[in-house]
């Protein structure tokens, strides 16, 4: 009986969400700490990021993309033209958007520091095989779809 009650208790809806929660706080202080390592900081991070990977893109958009807030966005912006990171350019067809890219600095920077953050990301999860974790990941994509419908 007590393995059926253990059971249960590993299963039960609270349990999953704390060990998500407790599992997403030691991920995160491994990124943040390798973000820290590159002297950037989170959100300058997630926009060279984004621009790395993406290309230029809108003011908005980026900041959609990396979950910042239209105030955080510009500061974060600001932030990254002022070290000559980034530029920002009138849109090609609609001159009342604003395209941000990086700059040959800026390219440098994120190159480099991406490729340590991904080092260090894989050291973070190297506890499971690649099944295990193309396997969590689809779990977590199931979880989060059915949990935003529930939302909605």
């Amino acid at each position: 009986m007590a393995k059926n009650k253990e059971s249960k208790d590993i299963a039960d809806g609270t349990h999953v969400f704390l060990i998500v929660w407790k599992t997403y706080r030691a991920l995160l202080a491994r990124a943040q700490a390798s973000i820290k390592r590159v002297s950037l900081c989170d959100s300058d991070f997630r926009v060279l990021e984004a621009l790395l990977h993406k290309g230029s893109l809108p003011v908005n958009v980026i900041g959609n993309k990396v979950d910042l807030t239209t105030g955080s966005i510009t500061s974060a912006i600001d932030r990254l033209e002022e070290k000559s990171l980034v530029v920002r350019k009138n849109h090609p067809d609609d001159r009342r958007i604003r395209v941000v890219e990086l700059t040959t600095k800026g390219r440098r920077l994120i190159e480099k520091a991406f490729a340590q953050h991904e080092l260090d990301m894989e050291k973070a999860v190297q506890g499971l095989s690649r099944e295990e974790r193309a396997f969590l990941v689809n779990l977590l994509r199931r979880l989060g779809k059915s949990s935003e419908e529930l939302s909605e």
